[in-house]
């Protein structure tokens, strides 16, 4: 007995770890929220209307014009091919607001922003420097172009006062046609009682015409309102 009890005690004791704290369950992470899917704009369902002129030149002049000069294939017969118009500022010299009134204008009346002109050169008799804005301008083209021409001539033309026709002799040698307005007015997007003042406007109509007499022949088939 006294050596089980030896033994027992020259047995080195074990060394008692440290009771090793209880790990806690971890949390489960809260489910996150999916983001809301972006709604699309819905296509139309039909694709825009061609421009009424467009059809009109497609129909009508198209054929008039081959069997007046004889053309041999659709691809010669000439067509429009831009409408640039341009209006002039020179008080932004004095009163920068004002060349913003013009561009908001321009925009009513072309259903496109405009491109704001400078000035080439300093010119000192106009106090006018080089880079200086003088005015605005937009360049129509496709149906945006049609549109236009198709307001100018059946809506806006016919509110000049007096008016009696346009001339047929504004034609550049190259088929180009340039026609002025005193009045911005004349087209039905401008509010008069919203305007500042009256400005004038510069409509340059370019085509594919090599000669004048068929320039004049394709605004006329338009019903171009020259005088007689």
């Amino acid at each position: 007995m006294a050596k089980e009890k030896d033994q027992k005690e020259a047995k080195p004791k074990q060394e008692q770890k440290p009771a090793q704290p209880k790990q806690q369950p971890k949390k489960e992470a809260a489910p996150k929220k999916e983001a809301a899917p972006v709604k699309k704009e819905a296509a139309p369902e039909l694709p825009a209307p061609p421009a009424r002129l467009a059809k009109v030149y497609q129909e009508k002049v198209v054929p008039e014009l081959m069997q007046k000069f004889g053309y041999k294939t659709v691809m010669q017969v000439p067509r429009l091919r831009k409408i640039t118009v341009n209006m002039g500022v020179g008080e932004t010299t004095t009163d920068k607001k004002i060349l913003d009134n013009a561009v908001a204008d321009m925009t009513k009346i072309a259903g496109q922003k405009p491109v704001v002109t400078k000035s080439r050169k300093s010119i000192a008799n106009f106090k006018v420097r080089a880079n200086f804005p003088v005015g605005c301008m937009v360049t129509l083209r496709g149906a945006r172009m049609y549109e236009f021409f198709d307001r100018l001539v059946n809506i806006a033309m016919p509110r000049i006062r007096d008016f009696r026709g346009v001339s047929n002799r504004a034609f550049d040698g190259r088929g180009n046609y340039n026609l002025g307005f005193k009045e911005q007015i004349i087209f039905p997007e401008i509010d008069y009682d919203k305007i500042d003042t009256l400005r004038g406007m510069n409509i340059a109509i370019t085509t594919t015409a090599k000669t004048d007499d068929e320039a004049r022949a394709l605004l006329s088939a338009f019903r171009f309102p020259f005088k007689h």
